[in-house]
Parts: structure tokens; C-alpha cells; sequence
């Protein structure tokens, strides 16, 4: 067989501890054992009846079937520009200043293949979500990996990143509520990003998928249909918009995804909204590489944008129960965890003979008891010590997974 040769940027996406995981579970299944899966954060619950029906409706239509270009998303583009302004009241321009995607995760994958030249440098959380740092490595750009400490609310300190890296830098990811750490991050630190990014010249990301998954927020504006004519800014949301702390969109691009608030992760539908020449920038790496998606599916998303949002306040509240419930059998088995303010995962600190072997504490979980988990260590260095749990089951088998690690913890 002959010795194929492949590109260099290959080499740092072949480590993934996920697909071990995979494999670790597929062990357990073998051995007959249960496998309570808390390692993706992939929702179970369903997308709205009103959703499906439009994309239903959509299969008829044969002007539907074909090829979908930029022009033919505007319908989708108006709905996402017009649920951004009723949710944070900033004026967006859906010809310009928004982008669809298929799910966030490809927009962020795509975005440093617009921003970074080769050995220029990435700054990102860590640990954070993966497909952060493979859009950079298929760039060929460099990482600087900003690393997130429990004394410092896992928010990244600006101050700590080197002169020579900040002067090769092109971009800086940001992403809260967090993945894996369930943080949140206050407007007075966007507003810092912001200017930090200004000063250094460099492009803000912000990926927020969790934008809804928000506990204990009053006011909420999804009790009925959205109003076109509101104005929604709260300045007190305990999860703000990184174009509040840049209105005039003058570095920053958004990246939203209808995977957590609408349960669509599997209809992969997301969408840009920002600064125009940064849209226009992404929007031409995607022209080289895909059309959109069905037009159905943009079909369903404008019925989950623009219709009845009871959907979402039900996800958020049946997220919170299971938050509550997970916590709370942690805390009766002696495991103290924080309680998260938004997100679908639980970031715990592992006792100390695991601290530093957070991948194999997974691998062993998942094999003796068929609970499986997330490695800290598999979203980045500073993830080490840690573990996170997804809540995508409901909470009697929630109980009864922390009930399985009680019995592998002792």
C-alpha cells in the first residue's frame, strides 16, 4: 500500500480524548454493563411541535430541493436579526451583519481560516471548547492557551498574556456561559475584552451557544411570542451579549446556534451576527467550502425564532431541576460542587488521588460502573483535576449515576 502523505496540521487534531471516551464506554456496553452517558452535551429533549411542522411542511415544496445561496437565507437572516434586537436592543442588519451557519461550531472552526496567517496567534480559553482550537491548527496559526482559575471566576486575566505572543496575535476567543466550566462572565469584563482588543488590534470572538440556559433570571422574555417593537436590554442579565460592550460592532462577532435553547443540535442550524467586514470575511471561506443547509431546516429555525418561546423557558426550568438534583445527590455523597448559574453541565473538582489524572478517573468510571463523563484534560491543560458531567437524562437516573460513583469513589 503506498505511504500516503498528509498535511502537518493534521498532527494536533489526532489526539482527542473524546474518542477514547468512546471507546471506554463501548468497553462497558461489552462487559453488559448500563451506560448512563453524561459526556455529551447533546439535549434529549425535542424540538418544538411548531418547528417540526415547518420543516414537515418544507418536504413538498420542491422550489425547497434545490441548492440554498446567500440571497435565499434573507427570511432566515431577518428572523435572527429581529430575535437579536428584541433580546439585547441593539440594531442589527440582517443583509449585512449576519451570517447563517451550520451550527456555531462550523463558524468558529471557519473564522481563523479568514483572520490568521500562518504562525499567527490565537488567543483562547483553557480550557474551552475543541473546535476552537481546531479552526486555528487547520489554519495553521498558533495557540495561546489563556488558562481559567476557580480564583478567578474562570475568566481569563488579560494582563497575563506575554508582550511578544499579544504582538503576533490576530484574534481572541471568548465563550460564557462557559463549556466546560458552566461560568458566567459580567458585562464589566466583555467591556474590558473589548477594549483590550481594541487597543491590541485584535478580532473578538464571542461563541454563545448557552444564551438562553440562564437559572435564576427574573423578567424573562420568553413567556409568549416576541414582540417586534420591544427593547429588551437588560443591563443587569446575568448573561450579556459581547456586543453590548460593542454596539458599534467595531471588533466583535457572535456566534448563536438553535442547538440548546430550540433542541436542534441535530438539524445543525446556527448563525453570525457582528462586525459586517468580519461577516463578509466568514462568508467568503463559506462560499469556498459549502452551500447552506435545506431550506426547510432554515424553514423550522425562523418558526423557533419568531414563534411561541414557552419552549424555552420549559428547557431552561427542566435544566434547572436536573441541576438541582445532580448537586444535591453530589453534596449527599460528600462531593461538594458549585451550583452553575447557566449552562447544561456540572464542572467538578476531583478528589485529590484523581487531580491529576482527570482521563483516566473517566476511563475507569465509565468501565466499573457505566457512568461516563468528560476529562477536564480533554478541553485543555488548565482543565486537569477536573471533570464535567452533561445533564441529558432526567433526574432518577441523574440519582442514580452519582449513586454509581459514590460506590467507584469508595
Amino acid at each position: 500500500m503506498t505511504n500516503m502523505q498528509f498535511a502537518k496540521r493534521l498532527q494536533p487534531l489526532q489526539s482527542n480524548v473524546f474518542a477514547d471516551m468512546d471507546r471506554a464506554k463501548a468497553v462497558a456496553l461489552a462487559a453488559g454493563r448500563q451506560v448512563i452517558d453524561l459526556s455529551l452535551g447533546s439535549s434529549d429533549l425535542p424540538a418544538e411541535s411548531h418547528v417540526i411542522e415547518a420543516i414537515a411542511q418544507s418536504l413538498s415544496d420542491r422550489s425547497t430541493h434545490g441548492y440554498l445561496l446567500f440571497n435565499g437565507t434573507q427570511g432566515f437572516r431577518e428572523a435572527a436579526a429581529r430575535w437579536y434586537e428584541q433580546k439585547f436592543g441593539i440594531k442589527v442588519d440582517p443583509q449585512t451583519e449576519v451570517l447563517p451557519l451550520i451550527g456555531s461550531q462550523e463558524g468558529t472552526a471557519h473564522l481563523p481560516l479568514a483572520i490568521l496567517n500562518p504562525g499567527d496567534f490565537a488567543l483562547l480559553l483553557d480550557p474551552g471548547y475543541p473546535s476552537h482550537a481546531g479552526g486555528v491548527h487547520l489554519a495553521s496559526g498558533q495557540i495561546y492557551p489563556m488558562p481559567l482559575l476557580a480564583e478567578n471566576s474562570f475568566l481569563p486575566v488579560f494582563a497575563d498574556i506575554p508582550a511578544p505572543v499579544l504582538a503576533q496575535s490576530r484574534m481572541m476567543v471568548l465563550s460564557y456561559p462557559h463549556n466546560p466550566t458552566a461560568a458566567i462572565a459580567p458585562l464589566s469584563f466583555f467591556q474590558e475584552a473589548v477594549a483590550f482588543c481594541q487597543q491590541h488590534n485584535l478580532v473578538l470572538v464571542h461563541d454563545f451557544p448557552y444564551v438562553d440556559l440562564v437559572f435564576g433570571e427574573s423578567g424573562d422574555w420568553a413567556d409568549s411570542s416576541p414582540n417586534p417593537k420591544s427593547k429588551i436590554q437588560n443591563p443587569k442579565s446575568l448573561v450579556p451579549s459581547i456586543l453590548q460592550a460593542d454596539p458599534e460592532k467595531s471588533v466583535s462577532i457572535e456566534f448563536f446556534t438553535l442547538s440548546k435553547s430550540y433542541n436542534m443540535g441535530g438539524f445543525r442550524i446556527g448563525y453570525a451576527i457582528g462586525n459586517a467586514q468580519l461577516i463578509n470575511a466568514l462568508r467568503q471561506v463559506k462560499a469556498a467550502v459549502d452551500f447552506n443547509q435545506y431550506r426547510g431546516i432554515l424553514n423550522g429555525a425562523i418558526a423557533a425564532l419568531t414563534g411561541p418561546q414557552a419552549g424555552v423557558k420549559s428547557a431552561v426550568a427542566t435544566f434547572q431541576g436536573r441541576r438541582d438534583a445532580f448537586i444535591n445527590a453530589l453534596h449527599r455523597i460528600g462531593w461538594n460542587v458549585p451550583t452553575p448559574q447557566a449552562t447544561m453541565y456540572i464542572w467538578a473538582k476531583l478528589p485529590s488521588h484523581w487531580s491529576q489524572n482527570s482521563i483516566e478517573f473517566c476511563t475507569q468510571l465509565v468501565k466499573q460502573t457505566g457512568v461516563a463523563a468528560s476529562p477536564g484534560a480533554g478541553f485543555g491543560k488548565s482543565g486537569e483535576g477536573y471533570v464535567r458531567f452533561a445533564l441529558v437524562h432526567e433526574p432518577p437516573l441523574l440519582e442514580t449515576a452519582v449513586e454509581r460513583i459514590a460506590e467507584f469513589l469508595h
